[in-house]
C-alpha cells in the first residue's frame, strides 16, 4: 500500500476516533445536564408565549421518569383577558436528546390524559385572537421599509411539517374535551380514546355528551407522513346540527375517508398528494334545493401544489361522482404590482368521451327532479375553461360545452320537454302563490301566432334581450364573460347572462326557488332543448312572448299591447315595442316611466330608445333616425293615465340595474347561502315594495347627497345654488348611465 493511502487511511481513523469521543461526551454532558437543558427550554417557550401573545402558560410539575421520558401535570395556556384555551392533568412525553442541546423539544411518544381545549367566541373576540394577532415588539428597528415577498411553498412546507412531526409514532389519548362555545352555542367533542399504536388507528368520541359515537380508525405512519383514516359514526350518520343552528345548513354523511400519500418539495414548488371521499353524503340549505340532495359517492383524487406565490390542484389530478370521472385544474396566483395585488384565477375542468346514461345516472339524487327516470344513449363530454384577472376584468375569458356523440334521448324524465309544442296551461306565480292559469294556444283570444306580432316588437325584444337567440343554442357565452366582468367590478350580481331559452325554460318548467340546482337545471334543460330540437326556435319565441309578464297581472304580448294601448299586436310601432321590451326587466314598474298626460318620461327612458334605436338601425331592423326612434310617439291609453303619478313622486330611475333573476336574485340566494340565519342588517325593498313606497309619498331623489348627522325636514326649501348643483348632478349621472348602457348593450350583441 502507497504511503500517501495509509496517511489518508490513519488521518480518517483518528477524525472518527475523535468525533465518536466527542459524540460519547456530548451524550453524557445532555444525560448528566438534561434536568438544566429542559428548564431552558421551557423556559424559552414560556418567555416566548408571553412576549409574542401575550399568553400565560403555567405547567404545575415536570421531571424525568426514564432516560428521555417526561411526566408534566397541570398544564393551562391562559390569553390574556380572555377565557383558558387549554387545560391538561397528565401529559407523559417521550422527549429527543439531540434536540435538547440547541434548546428545542421533539417528542417520541406522547400521553394525554383529563383536560379540555376549548375555542371560546364572546361577542366578537375568541381565546385564539391572540395567536392570530401576533404582538409587535415595540423596541424593534426597522431597517428595511420593503419587505421581501413571503414564498408561499416555504409556508405551506413549514405549517404542515410542523404539523405532521408533532404527532408522534405512539400516542395515547384519554378523557380530552374539545369544545367550541359562541354566544349561544355549545358544541362538544369528547375524545375518551385515541391511540396510535404500531401504526394502528382507533379512537372513540362523544358528540355533545350522548348524541352520537364517533370513531376514527385506519393506519398512520407520523414519521413517514403517510396516514389512511376513516370517520364514521355508531348507527347513524354522522351530522353536527350547529351547522343547521348557525347556517341553516343539514349535512350529513355515512362515512369521511381522508389520505395522504405524499409530502414533497422539488423544482421550488411544495407538493401534497391525497385522496378525500365521502358516501352518501346528504345535503340541504334553502340555497341550495328546497329537498334533500343525496351524493352516493364522490371523491377527489388530489395533487396540491404551492409556489411562490401560486397555489392549486394539478391536472393529474381525479375527480370521481358516482360512475363517471373528470380532470380538474385549479390555480390561483397572487401577482403584486405597485398598487392594488392582482389576483390571478385559472380554472379547468375536463373529461373524456362519458356514458351519458352513467353521467345522469350520477346526479345526486334530489338535485335535477324534472330529469328524474329519463333514458339516453350515446357518449358527452364536457370542457369548462376560465381565466380571470381581477386587475383586468373585461379581459375575462370563459369557455364551456358539452359536446354530445351519437347522443340521443329515449325516453323523457318526470317532465316532457315537448309539452309546448302543443297548446298548454301555464301559471305564473308570485311570492310562491299562483296567480291564475293562462292557456297558451289558440283557444285564448289573447294568443298571437308569432307571426301576428309586429316586426318591430319582435326585433325590439330581441335586440334587448337575446339579439343572437335564432343562431346560438340556448347560450351566449360573450354575455357570460360581460356578466363575470361586470359583476366583479360592482361586487354584487348586477348583470345576468340569461338569453331567450333559459328565460322560457325557467318560467315553464321550473319553480320559482331562488336556489343553485334550479339555476344548474334550467342549464341542463335549456341544452336538451337545443341540442336535440325539441322545440323549434320561432315555437319557443313565439311562446316567450306570450307568457312573460308585462306589467301587474299583466301577462303575454296580447294583453300588454291592449292594456297599455288599446292595441292588438300587429298595430304596435316602433316607440310602442321598444317601450314594451324596456319594461321586461321590471315589468310591474312600467307605468312609473309615463307623465299624467301619457308621455314617457324624458330623463328616465329616452335614453334607452336611442341606444336600442341606433342598435336596430345599425342591423337593418329599422331606420336611421336623428331623433329618439319613435320615443315621442308612445302615448299610454286615456283610461290608465288617471294612475299615473307626477313625475315629481318618483326617484330616478337607473338604466344600469339589472333586476333580472341573476342579478337580484342571485345575490339574494348568495346571501342566504353564506349568511346562514345571520339577519342583514339592510334588506333591500322588493319591486312591490317600492312601488308602494312610491305611491304614498314622494321619494328624495337618490342623487341628492345628505350630509352625516344631518337632521332633514319634510318642508326644507333648497337655495337656487342646490337645485342647479343638483340639476347638474343629475344631468351628469344620466349622460354617465347612457353611455354605460350604450356599451353594455353593443357588449352583448
Amino acid at each position: 500500500m502507497p504511503i500517501n493511502q495509509r496517511k489518508v487511511l490513519r488521518y480518517t481513523g483518528w477524525t472518527l476516533l475523535v468525533i465518536l469521543l466527542l459524540g460519547t461526551v456530548g451524550a453524557a454532558i445532555a444525560y448528566t445536564k438534561r434536568e438544566q437543558l429542559l428548564n431552558v427550554a421551557l423556559d424559552r417557550v414560556i418567555r416566548k408565549a408571553k412576549r409574542d401573545y401575550d399568553v400565560t402558560l403555567n405547567i404545575g410539575s415536570v421531571k424525568f421518569t426514564g432516560m428521555s421520558s417526561l411526566a408534566i401535570t397541570n398544564i393551562d395556556v391562559v390569553p390574556a383577558n380572555r377565557d383558558s384555551l387549554a387545560h391538561i392533568s397528565q401529559m407523559q412525553v417521550g422527549v429527543r436528546l439531540w434536540p435538547l442541546l440547541v434548546g428545542d423539544v421533539a417528542l417520541s411518544d406522547l400521553a394525554v390524559h383529563d383536560g379540555f381545549i376549548q375555542v371560546v367566541k364572546r361577542d366578537t373576540l375568541t381565546n385564539l385572537d391572540a395567536f392570530l394577532k401576533r404582538r409587535k415588539d415595540s423596541t424593534a428597528v426597522v431597517t428595511e421599509k420593503k419587505r421581501n415577498r413571503t414564498d408561499l411553498s416555504d409556508v405551506a412546507e413549514r405549517v404542515i411539517n410542523n404539523l405532521l412531526t408533532k404527532i408522534p409514532d405512539d400516542l395515547d389519548v384519554k378523557n380530552i374535551d374539545l369544545r367550541l362555545i359562541d354566544d349561544s352555542t355549545r358544541l362538544t367533542l369528547m375524545a375518551t380514546e385515541a391511540r396510535i399504536d404500531d401504526g394502528d388507528v382507533t379512537s372513540t368520541f362523544l358528540l355533545n355528551k350522548n348524541e352520537a359515537i364517533w370513531h376514527i380508525t385506519g393506519t398512520a405512519s407520523p414519521s413517514d407522513k403517510e396516514y389512511n383514516i376513516d370517520l364514521y359514526a355508531v348507527g347513524k350518520p354522522l351530522e353536527v346540527k350547529y351547522l343547521q343552528k348557525r347556517f341553516k345548513l343539514k349535512a350529513q354523511v355515512d362515512t369521511l375517508h381522508a389520505e395522504l400519500r405524499d409530502v414533497d418539495r422539488s423544482r421550488g414548488e411544495f407538493r401534497l398528494e391525497g385522496v378525500g371521499s365521502v358516501r352518501n353524503l346528504r345535503i340541504n340549505h334553502p340555497a341550495v334545493s328546497p329537498t334533500d340532495v343525496v351524493v352516493q359517492r364522490a371523491a377527489l383524487d388530489a395533487n396540491l401544489f404551492v409556489g411562490e406565490n401560486y397555489v392549486g390542484i394539478d391536472s393529474s389530478s381525479t375527480l370521481y361522482l358516482g360512475e363517471v370521472k373528470a380532470r380538474p385544474f385549479v390555480k390561483y396566483t397572487l401577482t403584486p404590482t405597485d398598487s392594488v395585488p392582482s389576483k390571478l384565477f385559472d380554472v379547468q375542468l375536463h373529461t373524456d368521451p362519458l356514458d351519458a346514461q352513467a353521467l345522469f345516472n350520477s346526479f345526486p339524487k334530489g338535485l335535477f327532479n324534472t330529469l328524474d327516470g329519463m333514458q339516453v344513449t350515446g357518449k358527452l363530454r364536457y370542457d369548462l375553461s376560465l381565466q380571470f384577472d381581477t386587475a383586468l376584468p373585461d379581459s375575462v375569458r370563459f369557455d364551456s360545452g358539452l359536446t354530445p356523440d351519437n347522443f340521443r334521448i329515449v325516453r323523457m324524465g318526470r317532465v316532457d320537454f315537448r309539452r309546448i309544442n302543443q297548446p298548454f296551461i301555464y301559471t305564473p306565480y308570485e311570492k310562491e302563490k299562483p296567480v291564475r292559469d293562462i292557456m297558451i294556444g289558440p283557444t285564448n283570444p289573447d294568443f298571437t301566432p308569432l307571426t301576428y306580432i309586429a316586426p318591430d316588437l319582435r326585433n325590439a325584444v330581441l335586440t334587448s334581450e337575446d339579439y343572437n337567440f335564432f343562431t346560438h343554442k340556448g347560450f351566449n357565452e360573450k354575455a357570460f364573460r360581460v356578466s363575470i366582468a361586470t359583476n366583479y367590478k360592482q361586487k354584487a350580481f348586477k348583470r345576468g347572462a340569461s338569453t331567450i331559452s333559459m328565460q322560457l325554460v325557467k318560467n315553464v318548467f321550473l319553480n320559482r326557488n331562488k336556489t343553485l340546482s334550479r339555476k344548474v337545471e334550467e342549464i341542463l334543460i335549456v341544452w336538451l332543448m337545443e341540442n336535440e330540437r325539441l322545440v323549434s326556435k320561432e315555437r319557443m319565441y313565439e311562446v316567450y312572448l306570450n307568457l312573460i309578464e308585462w306589467g301587474k297581472n299583466i301577462y303575454g304580448i296580447g294583453e300588454a299591447a291592449r292594456y297599455y294601448f288599446d292595441k292588438t299586436p300587429a298595430e304596435l310601432n316602433l316607440g310602442e315595442s321598444i317601450f314594451l321590451a324596456f319594461v321586461i326587466p321590471s315589468p310591474k314598474r312600467a307605468l312609473n316611466y309615463f307623465q299624467p298626460d301619457g308621455s314617457l318620461q324624458v330623463r328616465n327612458v329616452r335614453g334607452y330608445f336611442r341606444i336600442i334605436g341606433r342598435i336596430m338601425a345599425k342591423r337593418g331592423l329599422t331606420q336611421p333616425d336623428s331623433g329618439a326612434y319613435g320615443f315621442y310617439d308612445v302615448r299610454l291609453r286615456e283610461g290608465l293615465r288617471q294612475q299615473v303619478l307626477p313625475s315629481d313622486y318618483y326617484g330616478p330611475d337607473s338604466l344600469n340595474v339589472d333586476q333580472t333573476d341573476e342579478g337580484g336574485d342571485m345575490d339574494d340566494l348568495f346571501k342566504r347561502l353564506f349568511n346562514g340565519n345571520r339577519e342583514e342588517q339592510e334588506r333591500p325593498a322588493t319591486e312591490s315594495n317600492q312601488e308602494e313606497a312610491a305611491t304614498a309619498r314622494p321619494a328624495r331623489p337618490a342623487d341628492v347627497p345628505i350630509a352625516a348627522g344631518t337632521n332633514v325636514s319634510a318642508d326644507t326649501v333648497k337655495t337656487r345654488k342646490q337645485l342647479r348643483q343638483e340639476r347638474r348632478e343629475r344631468k351628469r349621472r344620466e349622460k354617465e348611465e347612457r353611455q354605460r348602457a350604450e356599451e353594455e348593450a353593443e357588449q352583448n350583441q
